[in-house]
């Protein structure tokens, strides 16, 4: 079993700095390169960088009232949480179908009634 995890390629686990400008402050976020990787993949399918995304869903997090004290957390399970969707089958695996076209509310509801069976 632990074949499968310990004998990728392990540029995946190297982390690494990025900077960026939110709000004009800068800040430093350091992820993993897998992280990083699957950010690219989410910003892309809508059109954008990863700091323009990072942007985003730090905006759109304060303004549903959620305290991001650990930014970084949140941007991993970010990350696993798109990954997960994808495997439920509620993101298409096909990249060119953006995120902001899906019924997010829709989604939620169906993750809802799947919890509460």
């Amino acid at each position: 079993m632990c074949k499968l995890f310990i004998n990728a390629d392990a540029h995946l686990w190297d982390s690494s700095t990025r900077s960026l400008r939110i709000d004009g402050m800068v800040t430093s976020v350091r992820l993993e390169n897998y992280f990083w990787n699957t950010l690219e993949e989410i910003a892309q399918r809508d059109a954008m960088n990863v700091p323009q995304l990072i942007t985003r869903l730090y905006h759109e997090s304060i303004d549903a009232g959620h305290d991001l004290g650990n930014f970084t957390s949140f941007l991993r399970v970010c990350g696993m949480r798109y990954l997960a969707l994808q495997l439920k089958g509620e993101i298409p695996s096909k990249t060119d179908v953006a995120i902001a076209s899906l019924d997010a509310e829709q989604i939620l509801a169906r993750e809802e009634a799947r919890d509460l069976h």
